[in-house]
């Protein structure tokens, strides 16, 4: 069953809420161990239009280390305002050859703005809208063992730009905008091949990012009721209980966000009458503080990310004039970036998870605005971290 909302305007801008338009957070951040590579938050958010490049061939799926990819990135900076006084940083390194895309099972059902997590071997890609506009409930589980695409349990509720992580084995699914209107406090977790009702979120969130660490779950940036969410809503599965705490410095939707090594990272993101960002920060749960990174290195909204489990935070796909095909990972070791093989499905409001050193890329627009597809595509960063 489905549910209608009117669905996102055509353009750079789809599926911002009206009134959205606070301006990033200003003041002082804290900083990281020397070598992490903190520095000041760039706040200039004029995005660059870009030309969409010749999409990569198809990859057959025994041939991951078939085709040796060579990526030219060209690192987007754009004015900063004052509060910046150093520049940007030198171009992400391009990945090994051995790191390639691979075409998977297309998804049964061709959504965007999903929310996505895996669980072990399996992803959940959750809610969105359909290519008629209508927002859903539909969840379709992907084993990435076998290639292959099951039913899941519906949703209790259709919504699209949600937010999901998974915490101690166990999927959730929170926020989002429903088909009524409006956005959501709802909050569910997977339990038992039905989805539970969990206490409300303390606001309404959508289109923001979500992490799982420690026994919390994180709920980054976004749009709340009256605007770009100022705070982070966190979890706590011991209480049951929801809290909040600072959120990003620079407030922004469409953005990523993934936990790894006992931090929250978010990277990119828009703010609507600004465009796309470059930033990308982390938190700190053990200190309550944030830091900025090293600035992503393509411009860009409507993104998604994840961590892999040899520790890079991957950034994936956006959309400005035409949706990207960046493919960008973040070294936690390092504080470095590196440029991946473009991604053979440019694509926006996707989601995005890591099984291992293994990405995983799933549904989404292929063009800006309401548009929708069932691709899956992964590629392996096991090269990188040899």
């Amino acid at each position: 069953m489905s549910t209608r909302r009117h669905p996102p305007k055509r353009g750079s801008d789809a599926g911002l809420a009206p009134g959205s338009g606070a301006p990033p957070a200003h003041g002082g951040n804290a900083r990281l161990a020397p070598g992490s590579g903190a520095r000041p938050v760039c706040r200039s958010s004029a995005w660059v239009a870009r030309r969409p490049r010749a999409r990569a061939g198809r990859v057959r799926p025994a041939a991951l280390a078939a085709a040796v990819v060579v990526v030219v990135v060209v690192v987007l900076a754009g004015a900063c305002t004052a509060d910046r006084s150093d520049r940007p940083g030198p171009p992400p390194r391009s990945a090994p050859g051995e790191a390639t895309w691979q075409r998977l099972a297309p998804a049964p059902s061709e959504r965007t703005e999903v929310a996505a997590t895996a669980v072990g071997k399996v992803v959940y890609v959750a809610g969105g809208f359909r290519a008629d506009g209508a927002t859903v409930p539909t969840v379709e589980v992907y084993d990435t063992g076998r290639d292959r695409w099951v039913p899941g349990p519906d949703l209790p509720v259709a919504v699209n730009h949600a937010m999901a992580a998974t915490m101690d084995g166990t999927a959730y699914v929170v926020g989002g905008y429903p088909a009524a209107g409006g956005v959501s406090r709802r909050a569910f977790r997977l339990e038992g091949g039905r989805w539970a009702a969990l206490p409300d979120l303390p606001e309404g969130r959508a289109a923001g990012a979500a992490a799982a660490l420690g026994g919390r779950l994180y709920v980054a940036g976004g749009v709340g009721p009256g605007g770009l969410a100022a705070s982070m809503l966190v979890f706590d599965l011991t209480t049951n209980r929801w809290s909040t705490a600072p959120g990003p410095p620079t407030r922004r939707e469409h953005l990523g966000g993934a936990g790894f090594g006992g931090r929250v990272y978010t990277v990119g993101g828009r703010a609507p009458g600004q465009g796309n960002f470059t930033a990308a920060e982390v938190y700190d749960p053990a200190t309550g503080q944030w830091a900025s990174l090293p600035d992503l290195p393509t411009r860009r909204g409507g993104l998604a990310a994840a961590a892999t489990g040899n520790g890079f935070v991957v950034a994936v796909g956006g959309e400005a004039e035409a949706t990207f095909e960046e493919a960008e990972a973040f070294d936690v070791r390092a504080g470095t970036w590196w440029a991946l093989p473009p991604l053979p499905t440019p694509r926006h409001g996707l989601g995005v998870v890591a099984v291992g050193t293994v990405l995983y890329t799933l549904a989404g627009g292929p063009r800006p605005g309401l548009h929708v597809s069932g691709a899956a595509e992964a590629i392996d960063l096991a090269p990188l971290r040899p």
